[in-house]
């Protein structure tokens, strides 16, 4: 653990806590399918954090940055706050735009860290039935598509027999639409300055919500200038449309990246109180 990271882990939670990171998993030993290199931005990777005392449910942690960049203040204390709930996390690095990948890229990484976490339950202690997935921002987006369309993070010629369906999904302020308001940066990361329409509406999550998704909870703040609110409306209104059941929070106040580890913010007691109805938190 890095120094700051260790410091700011105390601050957090207290000198008690015994949770740290495991050594990071390199997603595709043999290389990542498309790489355009072998340095660290072209290997993506899974962390694992167990925590001190395990309830055997698990989260796939989703930092964003635009797909441009991983922000780091949405992995490491995240994780350890889910430790804190008896949750084990696990912090996924994917391949980003600002590195040339593009989409399906880093949807592949998250359906291959899904399959992994499942598949070493035993090894982890966990309910392969309690696996959930949690993102922030772009990396909420990542979560939609994860849960939206897992056949397009697929290799062709694969046949894995572990599914990579979480069991349910946290999106907290997402980019959504590809369409309407759309992040810049993200979109151009994602699919590129001159996107065809089909990919366009591909990468909208508001437009592939089907039946069978696992159940949402989804937050987000009116003031927001960076991803406006919109997004989280749309996506909850495709839940709302195709009968999964989810929860929408809006937040009046706060820009981009209000109620992160450090602040007072009620999107942390609305998420336990969710999390312990989906029995992901004892009650």
């Amino acid at each position: 653990m890095k120094p700051w990271s260790l410091l700011l882990s105390l601050l957090l939670f207290g000198s008690a806590s015994s949770s740290a990171a495991e050594k990071p998993i390199v997603l595709w030993p043999e290389g990542a399918p498309g790489a355009l290199g072998t340095a660290a931005k072209d290997i993506p990777t899974l962390t694992p954090y167990v925590p001190a005392k395990a309830s055997g449910a698990a989260m796939l942690l989703i930092p964003g940055g635009s797909y441009s960049g991983i922000y780091e203040g949405q992995a490491e204390p995240f994780a350890l706050w889910l430790n804190e709930q008896g949750i084990t996390a696990f912090v996924l690095r994917y391949r980003l735009g600002s590195a040339g990948y593009r989409y399906p890229a880093q949807l592949q990484d998250a359906v291959e860290a899904m399959r992994q976490i499942r598949a070493g339950a035993t090894k982890w202690k966990i309910d392969p039935k309690r696996i959930g997935v949690m993102g922030f921002s772009a990396g909420g987006h990542l979560v939609s598509t994860l849960i939206n369309r897992p056949e397009d993070g697929e290799i062709e010629g694969r046949t894995p027999s572990v599914s990579p369906r979480p069991d349910l999904a946290i999106l907290c302020y997402p980019v959504i639409s590809m369409i309407t308001k759309p992040h810049g940066t993200s979109r151009r990361m994602l699919i590129g300055d001159e996107p065809e329409e089909k990919l366009i509406r591909q990468t909208s999550s508001e437009l592939q919500v089907h039946a069978g998704l696992p159940p949402c909870f989804l937050w987000h703040t009116t003031e927001d200038k960076l991803v406006p609110v919109e997004h989280a409306q749309l996506y909850a209104a495709a839940l709302h449309q195709h009968g999964i059941p989810h929860e929408l929070h809006l937040y009046q106040h706060g820009d981009h990246g209000t109620g992160l580890i450090g602040t007072q913010h009620p999107w942390f007691a609305d998420l336990l109180f969710w999390l312990k109805a989906q029995g992901f938190i004892a009650k």
